[in-house]
């Protein structure tokens, strides 16, 4: 036969065959579609951990030193206490006293000498009682004077007699170094040196150029106007340990901004006369504290 006749007939015997592939076993077997790859599954999110707002801590150096009468400050070692294994008067007598050796005979004489002073003494001693019986017997009893009464208490002016300001009022420490004395006047002398700015004090009264201030432990005193100003501040007050939050809207369940330790001074910007709580700054952060937690300014005092 003709191979140039059976070219057409075998080219379209191979066009209609069905495809065939050859498998990994070897084998031949038709070849299926092709799929579209499954999207990978998302990874599973994880829940944030909860933020915990900052926690706002005093500063570690004392607020104020105490002054002895030099002005020198006075450190606490300077208290009076007894030093470890130092013995009581009595006992160190009675350990200076000379112990007799044993064995050794008390002399008689020192004896009967002894025993006659104490008999002289006895006779003595008898009389004089004898004679103060004898003398209080005879006098009259003297009246008992009435008891003076007590002085009048002084009231705490309401008005200041220099500013005309009202009495008490608020008012913060203008430097980290301010002397507190014990009267109006530099002849008076140091009892304290305050050590923290923007310490809130208050005011209880006036004398030309001084101002007696009452501090946050109730230490009154002594300084001069010109260590004062009027700016409003306040510290957080508490019980060691404990924390007073900032909120950032005056509401008990609003978001908190801050944990407050006692003893952190921060400034007063806005109080309303009627309400609990008042706008305060702390540094960079800035909410809402409560009246109850702060010193610096009054139960019903409008801040502006």
């Amino acid at each position: 036969m003709d191979l140039r006749r059976l070219l057409p007939i075998l080219s379209a015997l191979v066009l209609t065959a069905p495809a065939f592939g050859q498998s990994s076993l070897g084998g031949a077997q038709n070849v299926p579609p092709p799929r579209q790859a499954a999207p990978a599954p998302a990874p599973a999110t994880q829940p944030r951990p909860e933020q915990r707002p900052p926690v706002v801590n005093p500063p570690a150096r004392p607020q104020a030193t105490q002054r002895n009468a030099e002005g020198q400050p006075r450190p606490a070692a300077q208290q009076q206490q007894r030093p470890a294994g130092q013995q009581q008067p009595q006992q160190r007598q009675a350990g200076q006293q000379q112990q007799r050796p044993a064995g050794q005979p008390q002399a008689a004489q020192g004896q009967g000498n002894r025993a006659a002073a104490g008999a002289a003494a006895g006779v003595a001693a008898g009389a004089a009682v004898g004679a103060a019986a004898s003398a209080g017997a005879a006098r009259p009893p003297e009246p008992t004077p009435a008891p003076a009464p007590p002085p009048a208490a002084e009231r705490a002016p309401t008005v200041g007699s220099v500013s005309g300001l009202p009495l008490p009022r608020f008012a913060a420490l203008r430097s980290d170094e301010v002397n507190m004395r014990s009267g109006p006047g530099t002849r008076f002398p140091i009892e304290w040196t305050y050590q923290r700015r923007e310490l809130p004090v208050e005011i209880v009264r006036e004398f030309e150029l001084w101002r007696r201030i009452r501090d946050p432990d109730g230490t009154e005193g002594w300084v001069h106007q010109s260590t004062l100003m009027g700016r409003r501040s306040f510290i957080v007050r508490g019980a060691p340990g404990s924390e007073v939050t900032l909120r950032r809207r005056a509401e008990d369940q609003a978001q908190p901004v801050a944990r407050l330790r006692p003893g952190v001074v921060g400034r007063l910007r806005a109080c309303e006369p009627a309400s609990p709580w008042c706008e305060a700054q702390i540094g960079e952060f800035r909410g809402f504290i409560k009246r109850a937690d702060i010193w610096g300014v009054g139960p019903n005092e409008e801040v502006k």
